[in-house]
């Protein structure tokens, strides 16, 4: 039986941001549970993201590793308090958990920024779009299973939507745009889809054509999450075993780097929209 009150992927975060500031000021989890006149379980516990903590302890430890960084140290405070039930928790016991962390990760954002190969962004894909790769699948999944990933999937749209709609960076090769996933019907509503997405305000969408160049990385997929300051920035990776959330500081630095290389081979998105309309008149 998986626990009744899981750690959400904030507070595992924050957790592990005041771990980082412990090691930081060179001090055992020992010494901190004794200086603060508890012991080291507590300090144990919280660091794994499995108790709360308020933000008056947060600011309490931030004083004792010696973090002089008030940004920071006030965005470490604002993760805390009573957890709250995302829309996500209704999928807790029907989807694999790292898709319910990236929603949460996902709502949290001050920003996104994706680049994908050869699948269109998760967050711009149309209902169709996304059950045709769901089936695709290996394994292969349920159909029940696949319309309980495809509805997630819609509801994480929701961030793009609304009185302050969450800005959206996508970084798409020629290549995703010309996979002809689900047949021409498909295929035509979804680049007319992203075509649409991209005349909203907070949406950018720059596709890198076909003759571009040597690309940074492997081609891998990559979402990148911005938290309130920059050392809460979090990378997602889709890989083979599922999601891999990182926010290690060399990790933010190098995909911020490999994005913006990305982005300098893209074509402006006016150039980059032409494209997209010339593809789904083609097929």
């Amino acid at each position: 039986m998986p626990p009744s009150n899981p750690p959400t992927a904030r507070r595992q975060r924050l957790g592990a941001e005041l771990r980082k500031l412990r090691e930081r000021a060179g001090m055992s989890a020992a010494t901190a549970a004794g200086r603060l006149g508890g012991n080291q379980t507590q300090i144990s516990n919280i660091e794994a993201g499995r108790h709360g903590v308020s933000a008056d302890r947060v600011r309490t430890l931030a004083r004792l590793y010696s973090c002089g960084d008030q940004d920071y140290i006030d965005a470490l405070a604002a993760m805390t308090g009573a957890r709250t039930r995302g829309w996500w928790e209704e999928y807790r016991e029907l989807l694999p958990v790292g898709l319910l962390d990236l929603a949460e990760v996902e709502h949290h954002a001050t920003y996104v920024r994706v680049a994908t190969m050869v699948h269109i962004p998760g967050l711009l894909q149309t209902t169709e779009h996304a059950r045709v790769v769901f089936n695709a699948g290996i394994p292969q999944l349920a159909p029940y299973e696949v319309e309980h990933r495809v509805s997630h999937r819609i509801k994480r749209q929701a961030i793009l939507y609304g009185d302050a709609p969450t800005p959206l960076v996508a970084i798409i090769h020629e290549a995703a745009l010309r996979m002809g996933y689900g047949g021409s019907t498909v295929a035509r509503g979804q680049l007319q889809h992203l075509i649409d997405m991209g005349e909203r305000d907070n949406i950018t969408i720059v596709v890198i054509p076909f003759g571009a160049g040597p690309l940074p990385g492997s081609g891998q997929s990559v979402d990148y999450f911005g938290g309130p300051v920059p050392q809460l920035d979090t990378v997602e990776l889709d890989t083979s075993h599922g999601v891999e959330l990182l926010d290690a500081e060399a990790q933010l630095v190098n995909y911020r780097s490999v994005l913006d290389r990305m982005e300098q081979y893209a074509h402006k998105p006016a150039a980059s929209r032409d494209l997209i309309h010339r593809i789904e008149q083609s097929i």
